[in-house]
């Protein structure tokens, strides 16, 4: 029998579930760890909460989940709770699979002022994450400036700017949304330290910006190369573009929230009393294939900054770790012999949802070229419960998570499809609830 841990319960970490399944069929156990008592990772706190279609996926997971020889051992912190000593001890392989929760350091003067965002923070605040729940953003001021033209700042700016009736079907935290009905912020403004053809937006996700009841994307013609020069873009990238010229060419709707994006500029300085005032900008220019100052600044409103420039692995005692690739250190998924990382903890935080299948067969076809046949005679599962008796740890199974699950679709409000707990006690006295 094999034994394997997988800590994180999103993607990367089912897939692998799934494609150990297939490899050993019922000559293993898996046990899927996370922190949280609530599975399926990004899925449920990453993905924006008007997008349900593509939370869908952990239907796929679920399956997995509900067989016999893989379990959730949710709201047990590894590195704090258990550690990956303990886990090689009872394990033939550990897996992690924690992806990247922390934001990029935005390294800016005045960082530190109120009101000033990671987009981890901001998202994790609407989707309801514990960690996040009290982040409490100040949305009274009239301009909220998003860091990064990526398709976490489109998120950010289409909730931003979605009227009540058009959360409908959405699962955004109720507390959330009655911030967001009191916002006074009439401007939003991306910034990017280059121009059109660098942007990673796509174009499904762009489209919405463009369909918004009271918001119009705002773009000047000047900022786009010339046309010609669209054909040498890869065909996504291409369409996205395409958006934006439209965008551009057309008269903005007579709306009240205006959408900006300001290319060829990079943040400076964020400004403030006690909280973001104003942000100091300098318009970029390519020399070559060099993106350099200008020397020439301008100032801007801002009374809310989120900065969406990327994400981060966070790091685990005793774990080697790239800090300039923000994941752990690794060769092709091997961090040490038995230990292994798969999805945005081995390569960073690129692809999509589905960029983490592959990469999850892939890190068990390794496991099971190194692995004997038989396992190595380790306990795993039987082991982990012995040491979890002994730390007193209060495991949420699968099975209890169903039971939170239940109570979050009962307490919905009409129209939507769950109303998250955002505090880990109510979601352990949900787990623990009669049925």
């Amino acid at each position: 029998m094999r034994h394997l841990a997988i800590i994180g319960s999103g993607p990367a970490g089912y897939y692998s579930a799934e494609a150990a399944q297939k490899a050993f069929g019922d000559d293993v156990r898996v046990d899927i760890f996370d922190r949280l008592p609530v599975p399926f990772g990004l899925i449920r706190s990453g993905v924006a909460p008007d997008h349900q279609s593509i939370k869908g996926v952990a239907r796929r997971y679920e399956k997995t989940a509900l067989t016999d020889n893989v379990r959730f051992v949710g709201n047990v912190s590894i590195g704090e709770d258990v550690t990956i000593a303990e886990l090689h001890d009872l394990y033939d392989a550990v897996i992690l699979a924690t992806g990247a929760p922390q934001d990029r350091t935005l390294d800016l003067p005045g960082q530190d002022l109120g009101n000033v965002f990671g987009s981890a923070a901001f998202v994790g605040w609407y989707n309801g994450h514990p960690q996040f729940t009290d982040l409490d953003p100040d949305l009274s001021g009239e301009t909220a400036v998003i860091i990064g033209m990526g398709n976490v700042a489109l998120d950010i700016a289409r909730i931003l700017s979605k009227t009540d009736e058009e959360f409908a079907g959405s699962d955004i935290t109720a507390n959330a949304l009655e911030q967001l009905n009191r916002s006074n912020i009439k401007r939003i403004i991306f910034l990017g330290r280059r121009g059109p053809h660098d942007i990673r937006m796509t174009p499904k996700e762009l489209a919405e910006l463009g369909k918004l009841q009271r918001a119009a994307p705002c773009l000047d013609p000047d900022d786009f190369p010339p046309v010609d020069s669209d054909q040498d873009l890869d065909p996504g990238l291409r369409k996205s573009v395409t958006l934006l010229r439209e965008f551009a060419q057309e008269n903005a709707p007579d709306k009240p929230l205006k959408v900006e994006f300001m290319f060829w500029v990079r943040p400076q300085e964020i400004k403030g009393a006690q909280a973001t005032e104003t942000m100091l900008v300098e318009r970029t220019r390519l020399e070559g294939d060099k993106l350099t100052g200008t020397g020439e600044t301008v100032s801007i409103p801002a009374s809310l900054v989120v900065s969406a420039i990327g994400y981060r692995t966070s790091m685990l005692p005793g774990v080697p770790y790239d800090d300039r690739g923000g994941r752990f250190a690794n060769d092709d998924g091997l961090i040490s012999p038995g230990l292994y990382c798969v999805g945005w903890a081995r390569r960073g935080p690129t692809g999509t949802i589905g960029t983490n299948r592959p990469d999850g067969y892939a890190v068990i076809d390794r496991i099971a070229a190194e692995l004997p046949e038989t396992g190595s005679g380790k306990e795993g599962r039987a082991g982990f419960d012995r040491l979890a008796q002994k730390k007193d740890l209060e495991i949420v199974t699968f099975q209890n998570w169903k039971k939170i699950e239940e109570a979050e679709e009962t307490a919905a409000r009409d129209g939507s499809p769950r109303e998250k707990f955002t505090d880990i006690a109510e979601m352990i006295r949900a787990a623990n609830a009669p049925h």
